[in-house]
């Protein structure tokens, strides 16, 4: 395992962490005497294999059902200074709501403290109003802080990035989670602006929600040559300094393996990531134009003030990729989720919607007389039915 310094915790990170959302029993809480013991077994392992591998981070959260009651038991039989453990507690209106949470997830893990206290999806300005307002969320973490219970305080993210870099230049927060690989570019600035503030950065699922790498079509297995998908977007990520660790959200013991032999080239990054990299933006280039590729984004108002919040800037995105690297299966996954996820993956598709409100809408996009078409495209390639979220399941 590579270690990296998460910011101004100065924790030594993994540069691979053990996420939590995928190996426990339920999306709800349940009695431990519902959970098959061939379940629990199962998330033991993976936790003993990530440990054995050098994955000391384990993170999970309030919102993943029974993962903290499962973890609990486990960690409590690890060395507590060898092991970096994270849960999350989404915002609040009131501090005392935030508190009863909290102390519902330290009763299930068992430990006296964490080591990192995130707010669980600032993913809207409400929720950034709660979390900083006077006698709010944050005010509330910092008295858990004081008592010795958490150790540093983060938030995590899926909010549009305006509202990212709002949270990050407070200077609040000493890490961040949050959406940013190959497929998603969009939140540069707000890594770039953790870094400024000496934050610890934490990407979050670059293998599901970062293109379906686990299940990775054709062509993009051998644009990506002699590296896998999944291993291309992992060096790719950890190619740049600000980037401290990569969430494996391992259901299994062997969910870790491909990751594990993608830092067989760590220390080549440089070497083997740019042929690969010139490769797929070359293809991307050759299908949808290099202007396309380089400035689709611009101009682009957030889904928020959208005609019918249709999210206009997710949904090209999803077919910028999907059309020109065949990742079709990934977008269907993301783009049915739209309407159906609340705030943790916003906006509405574009099966309805006026093309008139959309033109004037996007008037100062590069694209604005392409973008009404390529919305009608997107729907006919990518609608299938509405998705659940897994916590939805």
């Amino acid at each position: 395992m590579k270690y990296r310094r998460f910011g101004r915790t100065n924790l030594q990170m993994p540069v691979l962490s053990c996420g939590g959302m995928r190996y426990q029993h339920k999306w709800q809480d349940v009695p431990w005497s519902e959970v098959p013991p061939e379940g629990q077994a199962n998330l033991e392992a993976t936790i003993h294999r990530a440990i054995e591998l050098g994955i000391n981070h384990i993170e999970t959260a309030r919102g993943y059902g029974s993962s903290e009651m499962q973890l609990g038991p486990v960690l409590r039989k690890l060395p507590r200074e060898k092991i970096i453990v994270q849960t999350k507690v989404m915002p609040q209106t009131t501090a005392k709501e935030f508190r009863q949470i909290f102390e519902t997830s330290m009763a299930y893990l068992g430990l006296d403290h964490v080591d990192l206290l995130s707010m669980h999806g600032i993913n809207h300005r409400g929720h950034l109003t709660d979390t900083l307002k006077l006698n709010g969320c944050l005010a509330e973490a910092r008295k858990i802080q004081k008592e010795g219970r958490a150790r540093f305080i983060g938030f995590s993210t899926h909010a549009t990035t305006d509202i990212i870099l709002d949270a990050v230049n407070t200077g609040e927060f000493d890490y961040i989670n949050l959406h940013w690989y190959f497929v998603n570019d969009l939140n540069w600035s707000a890594v770039q602006a953790a870094r400024r503030h000496d934050m610890g950065v934490f990407i979050i699922s670059p293998n599901d929600k970062g293109g379906k790498l686990y299940s990775p079509p054709d062509k993009l297995v051998k644009l990506c040559a002699p590296l896998t998908p999944m291993a291309f977007n992992d060096l790719y990520c950890l190619g740049r300094e600000e980037v401290h660790t990569l969430s494996i959200g391992a259901a299994k013991p062997s969910d870790f393996d491909a990751h594990i032999t993608a830092l067989d080239d760590y220390e080549r990054i440089a070497q083997v990531i740019p042929p690969i990299e010139k490769r797929l933006r070359a293809e991307m280039a050759s299908i949808l134009g290099t202007e396309w590729c380089e400035r689709w984004f611009e101009g682009l108002p957030h889904y928020v003030d959208a005609p019918g919040q249709i999210n206009v800037m997710e949904i090209l995105r999803l077919w910028t990729y999907a059309k020109s690297l065949d990742l079709v299966d990934w977008g269907k996954m993301r783009y049915n989720l739209l309407g159906q996820a609340d705030h943790w993956f916003p906006g509405e598709n574009a099966g309805i919607f006026d093309p008139n409100a959309i033109k004037t809408f996007v008037q100062k996009s590069p694209f604005a007389q392409k973008i009404v078409e390529i919305l009608h495209e997107s729907h006919e390639m990518m609608f299938d039915a509405p998705k659940k979220r897994l916590s939805q399941s």
